[in-house]
Formats: structure tokens, sequence, C-alpha cells
């Protein structure tokens, strides 16, 4: 390949790595463009696998990842290529490519990818407890902070919610999201929907989020809240004397000396006098 060309297509795969997380379909489009100038390359075959993948053009990813497959040898693409045949509405090819004995030997984060598909097949088949029993696997519980266990933990929690074991579940989002530094799998909100809160967004600008109570805690009585919360007229008056006491002393410029034997000669500012 002339120079000339292969810096033309090595700008082009720098540039679909930029836009690879916040625009996938600009990335796909660079990658497309440096497919057109080298498509002999495996590098430049997967570019456009991973990033048709990521902007939801499955059976074109599913192309460029049967290639990649076969010009490079790289199983690790298995995953992806389940994937896409769940989203092409094909679980049982999705479950095919799980059993392949290639799958064994795959990385161990490649392993438990397969594993969230495979487990997400049985699901769109009806089959909520085998997808349940697909991910009951001793890596639920491993000490690691690998990126695929708050995925692992989450997809076990979904199955768990989706099959109606909400207590359970909830145990698991809450797993998930310790796992989760970067909240990546929303497995706290999932968390606190159970609960019976709701994260909303404050403005389309704002990334702060705040924790709305739902109409079931609206609902609580005024019995609910005295239990927190117990004022008689008795208390509320002692405390209006309790506040206009603290602004008498608040509000004195007087010095009070404490005794030498309780604090050894300090001068106490009367501001800090009424704080305590």
């Amino acid at each position: 390949m002339p120079r000339s060309l292969a810096d033309l297509v090595a700008q082009h795969l720098v540039a679909s790595g930029q836009f690879l997380d916040d625009n996938p379909e600009l990335a796909y489009q660079h990658a497309r463009t440096a497919r057109r100038l080298a498509a002999r390359l495996g590098g430049v075959r997967e570019a456009v696998a991973i990033t048709a993948y990521l902007a939801e053009h499955y059976d074109e990813a599913l192309t460029e990842f049967r290639a990649v497959r076969r010009m490079t040898g790289n199983n690790e693409v298995l995953p992806m290529m389940a994937d896409c045949e769940r989203a092409l509405g094909r679980p049982e090819k999705a479950l095919a490519l799980s059993r392949e004995k290639i799958v064994l030997q795959l990385e161990e984060a490649s392993q438990i990818e397969m594993l969230i598909v495979a487990a997400g097949a049985r699901r769109d088949m009806g089959q909520t407890a085998a997808a349940i029993q697909t991910l009951e696997v001793p890596e639920l519980t491993k000490r690691t902070r690998a990126e695929w266990l708050p995925r692992l933990r989450y997809a076990y929690a979904d199955a768990l919610a989706e099959a109606g074991r909400t207590e359970d579940a909830l145990i698991w989002f809450h797993r998930a999201a310790g796992a989760d530094a970067d909240g990546s799998t929303g497995a706290a909100e999932r968390a606190a929907e159970l609960e019976g809160l709701r994260f909303t967004d404050l403005d389309d600008e704002d990334d702060d989020v705040i924790v709305e109570v739902t109409d079931e805690d609206d609902e609580l009585d005024q019995d609910d809240l005295d239990e927190n919360i117990d004022l008689d007229d008795d208390g509320a008056d002692a405390d209006t004397a309790d506040d206009a006491e603290d602004d008498s002393v608040a509000g004195s410029t007087d010095e009070i000396v404490v005794d030498d034997a309780l604090d050894g000669q300090v001068d106490v500012d009367a501001e800090d006098t009424g704080k305590n």
C-alpha cells in the first residue's frame, strides 16, 4: 500500500476511534471510508464491525465480524456475533454460537460476555428460568475489579426481576452497583426503582440527579411522620424560647473568662458560647 494511502486510512481509523464513545454513527462512517480504501486489512474490517455494532447496524456488523474471524482467526468477536443474532431476532442462532467449543478457549471477559448474551437469548425465547440458571456461575461472587463483573451481576438481577423474584433482584442490583464504579450499568437506578424511588434529571444540561418520592411514599399519613417528628405545643414553645435565648447570647459582644481549673484561662467568645 502506498504511503499516502496508508496515512489516509490511518487518519480515518484514528477519527473512528475518537468518535467511538460519543458518536458511534460518525465513527462507523469513518471506518467504512477506511474499508473502501483498504478492504483487505483485517484491522480495518474489525473497526467497521465494531463501529457498525455500536451504531446498531447489526446486519452489517455480523457480516464484518464473520470476515474478521475468517481473515484473522480472532474468535474473541464471537460474543458480539451472537448479540447481533439476538438483535436480528434470531436467538436460536445466538445460542448455537454460545455452544461452540472454541468459546471455552476465549479470554475470561469474552466468556462472561457470551454467558450474558446466551442468557439474553433464553429470555428472548421466554425461558427466564433457564436464563437465570445460565448466569448462576461462580464468577458472580468473585472478588475482582474486572469490567465484566457489574455487567454479569446486572444481567442476573434483571433476569431475577423478570421472574418476579424482586427481593433477590434488589440484592443483586445493589451488588452490581457496588462493583460498578462509573455507574455504566444503571444498577443503582434499578435498585432505587424497586425500592420505590425514582431518579430524575434536573434539566437537560445538568448531569446531577435527585431522588423523587413516588406516589406510594406521598401517601404517608401523619402518624408515620409523628414517629420521626414529635412536636407538641409545649415542645414548640420550648424550642422558641431556646431560639430566643440563643439569639440573645449570640448577639452579645462580651467575653467570658473560663475558670483556670476548668479550661486553662481560655477566653471564649460569646458567639462560640451561644453555639455550645
